[in-house]
């Protein structure tokens, strides 16, 4: 093998390995550091810190991460599994050894637990349980709790396997609160935000041949329009609410922001609605 094709062998491992590898590993799959130092020098491969290499259209979040012997976790981990994760929440969360590399960028929330699940000297994202546990500890109950219903609907973790982790307290509340049935952040929102009410909460039920997000009670519909309600699927919505109001519902229709940052506002709506008893089958 010349050494143009050594060179692109160890180019062609290392992005089998993600884009992004420790030359340990490298070398385990037969890539010698001769052949790593021919793809470095013709610019196959970079140099992220001593030990590893990255393709040059690696990842960018993974080489910062083997940059500072760290691990994507928390909720930038669960963002990347496509969970429900709150948006306002852009800064990246790391996991790292506190015996780890120092010199930590100062835009990054660093966590220093040790993790449930062993971290492997390769990887560079966390497993489904350790970002799960971090998300707990870190963010607000509420938020946390969207998290994990997402996990569990999404199938990429089972409820009697967590049980059997030894989870921190804000874990284990979680772990005896939450469905795997939530199909999003948001209904998990309004289940807990109007538990309190003590009413019948019936989520993405179908009525009139359309879904209603929500169903309280036997007649009080609320709907949340997303950012793109526009157009046409905003004519039809507006044809299926005077059609449930001619069968008797109530409708509430509030938007996605209202629901976020005004929850005060939709849920005064939906207690004077109450109150006048629109929930109720007549």
């Amino acid at each position: 093998m010349n050494p143009s094709e050594r060179a692109q062998r160890a180019a062609l491992m290392t992005k089998a390995l993600g884009g992004v590898a420790r030359a340990r590993t490298l070398h385990d799959n037969r890539v010698s550091r001769h052949d790593i130092g021919l793809a470095i020098q013709t610019r196959q491969l970079v140099r992220v810190r001593n030990g590893w290499v990255a393709t040059p259209d690696a990842d960018r979040m993974l080489v910062d991460a083997a940059r500072h012997g760290a691990v994507l976790t928390c909720v930038t981990q669960a963002r990347r599994l496509g969970l429900w994760v709150h948006e306002d929440d852009s800064c990246p969360h790391w996991g790292a050894d506190p015996r780890g590399h120092g010199g930590k960028p100062q835009d990054v929330h660093v966590h220093w637990a040790r993790p449930l699940i062993p971290r492997h000297p390769d990887a560079l994202e966390d497993p489904i349980e350790n970002v799960l546990a971090m998300v707990a500890d870190c963010e607000p109950h509420e938020r946390a709790m969207a998290t994990w219903e997402s996990a569990l609907n999404k199938r990429l973790v089972k409820w009697e396997v967590l049980k059997l982790l030894p989870f921190k307290r804000a874990a284990r509340r979680l772990l005896a609160e939450v469905t795997p049935f939530a199909d999003s952040g948001l209904e998990t929102y309004l289940r807990e935000r109007l538990a309190w009410l003590g009413l019948r909460l019936t989520f993405q039920i179908w009525i009139a041949e359309h879904r209603v997000d929500l169903l309280i009670g036997d007649r009080l519909v609320l709907q949340v329009d997303g950012a793109t309600h526009t157009g046409a699927q905003r004519d039809e919505d507006i044809r299926h609410d005077a059609e449930l109001r001619l069968m008797g519902y109530h409708v509430i229709r509030v938007g996605y922001r209202q629901v976020m940052e005004r929850w005060h506002i939709v849920q005064d709506l939906i207690m004077r609605a109450v109150a006048q008893g629109l929930h109720l089958a007549r």
